[in-house]
Parts: structure tokens; C-alpha cells; sequence
């Protein structure tokens, strides 16, 4: 909580409580707070999540959304990055996580918050800390090349931007030389480029080599995108993984610009819409010295970001299981108590991202836990509630 809020430790001090005196909160801050201990911490999280009987009808895990989260670091250091298109003249971090269609976060990265900084997302992906392996990504337009098709199709990924600039988009057909196709109907005069395949021939051993060192973790994604790009001009194996993804981009397009079934854009408009919520809490959590990040060296950074991901997925599971048990509720009351009938439809759309019933501000106490079996009781809606600054209205 203190790294996640970014308060230090002095509003989550105890002095009467062992575990909470402020020596033995640096002892474990120094020793405990690791990258591989939050990851397995987190990994308990994700797991708990997904067996909340709520969470079948949001999704199965399968669909997933990367995006960063940006923080201004105002000390000097060297993992920090320019992009003055959201920070002018400071530098900062970006913070990537990726997030499932379940509301759990399964997996984080800290980089330099520069404007390539989205060419970290398939790394981000490679090194996920637990949950099911997401079959569709949804990202914005930021992270979008051919090459990057190319990539996340070769490692079994639906890669799905959105784009900003869909009338600027070219449509592809894919034709051997020398063989005889049919006709694309409406989408003759569409699709007009082509696919030029006997470079995806020639390569394809060399593809499959850089395929299996990506999920080896022999080499890094971002370093191949920026070798295989040069500044614009492309490797031959660049523009081998380009041409492909000119494929897997075209089969994106086409389920984008559907005018029968819009299921595909909206799933992808959904799971961005959980991104941004998510952030969105991320910087209420994240409160502490105007959000700023204070730690110089990068192995610091991931920590406190990392625990602030584990404090969210946390405060998701909490929200979790108290709308499941009032979904519950709601569906047990006999048919005359019912003001309305709670359909899978409208739980298919409750988020637990919402958080008016989380404040952040003031010190924090750990002494008046959750029962330890069950749940709280449920507010009944009917009732006034007063705070301890509030009176009954007289009449």
C-alpha cells in the first residue's frame, strides 16, 4: 500500500503492531519486494479472480488489451525518456500492463517513456505472470506496423489495433506467382496490392528461428522490431515478417469494417474501455507526491509499479466477489421482492473497476480485517447509512 499510493511509509505506520513499525517495513521493502515475489503474489490474484462464478460472463480470459500508463519521474536517471507530446519538457516512464476480458492485470513492464515506447508490448506479453494465454490483443493505433502483424501472428496472437486512420489503410491479396486465383467479388477493387509471398517463402526457416528465440527468451521484441526496421528501411527479414503481417492485417481490416456483424469491434472497443477504466484507478491509487515516481533506478521503478498492480488486482478481486454475492442475492429474493430481473446480459456489463466506495486519503489501518470466512453483509439499498460525522435529520 505504501509503495502502491506512493505515500512512504509513515501513514501505514504502527508503532503498536510488530509487523507494521517502520524497521520492519524497510527490512521487507528491501529483502521481499522483488519482481518475482510480486509476479507469484500476483499470480494468486489472477487465479482467484477467474473463479469468481461472475467473471464467466465478462469473459474467458482469451481476449487481452496492452497499453502504458505514463509517470513523470523528476529525479535524474537514466530509464526515463523524453516524449514531449505528453510531458513537454520532463521525462518520464511508461508503465505497460496488460489486462484480460476477466478484469485481472496478468502482466506488467517498466520502460522509458520515449514514443516507441509501445514496441515493448509484445515483450510485455512473452512474460506474463499468470492467466490463460490471450488468443486476441487489443492496443491503439500507437503500436501498429505491418512487422508487428507479422510478429504477433507468428507467435499465435490475433493482433487487433485500432485505428485512427482506417480511410488511409491499404487492403491485401495474396497470390503466388504463377497461380491462377479467383475472383474477390466487391473486394476486387479493394484490394489492389498484393502480398509479395516469395519473400514470406524464402525467409520462412529464418522466421520460425526468430519466433522460437522470442518465446525462448533469447532475444528481446523490441530489439528485433528496431534491427529489423533501420529507421524505415527494412532488413530482407524485416520486410519477410512485414509481408506477412500484410495478411493477418488485412483479415483484421476486413472484420473491422463488417457492416453485418460488429461483434469483432466491439469486443476490441470493450477491452480498451476496461484498459483506460483500469488506469483510471491506477492513478486514484497512485495518488502520493502528484503521482510523480521518485525512485532513480529502474529496479525500484518496476517495484513500486509492480506493487501498485498487485494492489489493483487486488482491489478488483475484493469488488469481484462482493458484485457476484449481490448478483446472488439478487437472484435468490422471491419473485415479489424483485424489482427487476437480473439478466446475464446487464451482468455482463457490471465492471468492478468502479470504485466510488474507495478512499485513499488519511492513514491506513490493517487492524479491522474482512471476516475470516464469508463475506461482509451486504448494505440493504432501503436503508440510511451515516458516517460518523453525520447526524439523523431531525424532524
Amino acid at each position: 500500500m505504501s509503495e502502491a499510493c506512493n505515500i512512504g511509509y509513515t501513514p501505514v505506520i504502527d508503532a503498536e503492531d510488530e509487523a507494521l513499525t517502520r524497521a520492519r517495513l524497510v527490512h521487507v521493502d528491501q529483502y521481499y519486494l522483488r519482481v518475482d515475489t510480486i509476479a507469484a503474489a500476483n499470480a494468486k490474484l489472477i487465479e482467484a479472480q477467474g473463479r469468481v462464478p461472475i467473471v464467466e460472463h465478462w469473459g474467458e480470459g482469451l481476449l487481452a488489451s496492452v497499453d502504458g500508463l505514463r509517470f513523470v519521474v523528476p529525479k535524474r536517471t537514466i530509464n526515463a525518456g523524453p516524449s514531449p507530446k505528453y510531458y513537454h519538457f520532463k521525462r518520464a516512464i511508461t508503465w505497460l500492463n496488460a489486462v484480460n476480458d476477466q478484469v485481472a492485470g496478468i502482466g506488467q513492464m517498466v520502460v522509458p517513456g520515449t514514443p516507441r515506447d509501445s514496441l515493448h508490448i509484445l515483450d510485455a506479453l512473452l512474460n506474463l505472470d499468470a492467466g490463460v494465454k490471450p488468443e486476441m490483443v487489443a492496443t491503439d493505433n500507437a503500436s501498429y506496423s505491418d512487422m508487428v502483424f507479422g510478429l504477433f501472428t507468428m507467435l499465435g496472437y490475433n493482433f487487433s489495433p485500432r485505428f485512427k486512420d482506417l480511410n488511409d489503410q491499404r487492403f491485401w491479396r495474396a497470390e503466388m506467382p504463377g497461380v491462377q486465383t479467383g475472383d474477390y467479388g466487391p473486394l476486387e477493387e479493394l484490394a489492389r496490392n498484393k502480398v509479395n509471398l516469395t519473400k514470406v517463402s524464402t525467409h520462412w526457416p529464418d522466421m520460425l528461428r526468430v519466433t522460437g528465440s522470442l518465446v525462448t527468451g533469447q532475444v528481446r521484441a523490441y530489439d528485433l522490431l528496431r534491427m529489423f526496421g533501420r529507421e524505415g528501411r527494412p532488413t530482407p527479414l524485416g520486410q519477410a515478417f512485414a509481408e506477412y503481417g500484410r495478411i493477418a492485417k488485412t483479415l483484421h481490416l476486413l472484420r473491422v469494417v463488417d457492416p453485418v456483424d460488429d461483434t469483432y469491434r466491439r469486443q476490441m472497443n470493450r477491452q480498451l474501455t476496461v484498459q483506460e477504466s483500469r488506469h483510471k484507478l491506477a492513478r486514484d491509487i497512485c495518488h502520493g507526491k502528484r503521482g510523480q515516481i521518485m525512485q532513480e533506478y529502474r529496479t525500484g521503478q518496476e517495484h513500486q509499479l509492480g506493487a501498485l498492480g498487485l494492489v489493483l488486482n487486488a482491489a478488483v478481486l475484493w469488488t469481484t466477489r462482493y458484485l457476484d454475492a449481490s448478483v446472488a442475492h439478487l437472484r435468490t429474493l422471491p419473485p415479489q421482492e424483485r424489482e427487476h430481473e437480473v439478466l446475464d446480459e446487464d451482468v455482463a456489463r457490471v465492471s468492478p473497476l468502479k470504485h466510488a466506495n474507495l478512499n485513499c486519503l488519511g492513514r491506513y489501518s490493517f487492524a479491522a480485517g474482512p471476516p475470516r470466512e464469508g463475506l461482509r453483509p451486504l448494505r440493504d439499498p432501503a436503508t440510511v447509512h451515516l458516517g460518523e460525522d453525520d447526524s439523523p435529520e431531525e424532524e
